[in-house]
């Protein structure tokens, strides 16, 4: 019975330990603020626009970005949302029929393809919430995919507002330089810095505070697991992961002693 318990202990450490959507981000607050905001004036407000959003892996960017989307789901649904992640997309070119296809459009070839979409989204009808996770696969020669999408908000009476996801930090500068010759036509920037000491200690003991009964990992673990991962990377996944790891291996150790111990009434 007392590995069964504590068996059942270790099995939910371990399942509040993934990275899975938390329902409240901690140490994003300024950017969930952001990023709703932008939604607010733009989708719901119906003005075409862009945002870039930029931060190392695991600093909190898709999972903030989810967050705010789950969170204003009823107020987002007059509007047409497509999220597309471009690293499961063949080539660049490739956004274009998966785009068509999420709006219900017949999947055009060549130049037709950007034509037909260009005209679905200057035409009437509902603001249409372009998400593109991993933006930076869009790269390419000219790069004139990532051109065509962020000035499609510019076009006359268009219904777009794309929402940009990468690693990168100077994407836009890089890549992107002939945006800024229309000012209108830069997007909005949202940096996502690397969480600190402090931050992913918080994550982490707000995951596991989850677990009932006494605390499974020793706070000064969590602060030292914090530490390492905040010097190298401050990324709450790596973070996660080695405490997970952690409580992987008590509870092989606990597992190992509960087989060996005798059982009480001197039964083997």
């Amino acid at each position: 019975q007392l590995f069964r318990q504590e068996g059942t202990c270790y099995q939910q450490a371990k399942q509040v330990l993934h990275a899975a959507v938390p329902d409240r981000l901690q140490g994003r607050e300024r950017e969930t603020g952001i990023l709703w905001q932008f939604l607010q004036e733009h989708v719901l407000g119906r003005r075409p626009g862009s945002l870039y959003v930029s931060g190392a892996p695991g600093t909190g960017k898709t999972a903030c970005l989810s967050r705010v989307l789950l969170d204003c789901k009823d107020k987002l649904a007059g509007s047409k949302t497509v999220v597309l992640n471009c690293m499961a997309l063949g080539s660049p070119q490739s956004v274009f029929p998966a785009l068509a296809k999420h709006l219900g459009l017949p999947v055009a070839t060549g130049r037709e393809r950007v034509r037909s979409l260009e005209k679905h989204l200057t035409a009437q009808g509902p603001m249409v919430l372009l998400v593109l996770d991993e933006l930076d696969q869009l790269e390419s020669k000219g790069q004139d995919v990532l051109y065509t999408l962020f000035e499609w908000p510019q076009l006359p009476s268009s219904r777009l507002v794309l929402v940009g996801l990468a690693n990168a930090l100077d994407l836009t500068d890089r890549s992107l330089a002939r945006l800024r010759a229309h000012p209108a036509g830069s997007p909005q920037l949202l940096h996502f810095p690397p969480y600190t000491k402090e931050q992913l200690t918080r994550i982490l003991q707000e995951r596991l505070g989850q677990v009932a009964g006494n605390p499974i990992v020793d706070s000064a673990a969590l602060q030292f697991c914090a530490r390492k991962v905040s010097a190298v990377s401050g990324d709450a996944r790596k973070a996660l992961d080695v405490c997970r790891r952690a409580v992987e291996v008590v509870e092989l150790e606990v597992r190992g002693q509960t087989l060996l111990k005798p059982l009480p009434g001197g039964e083997s």
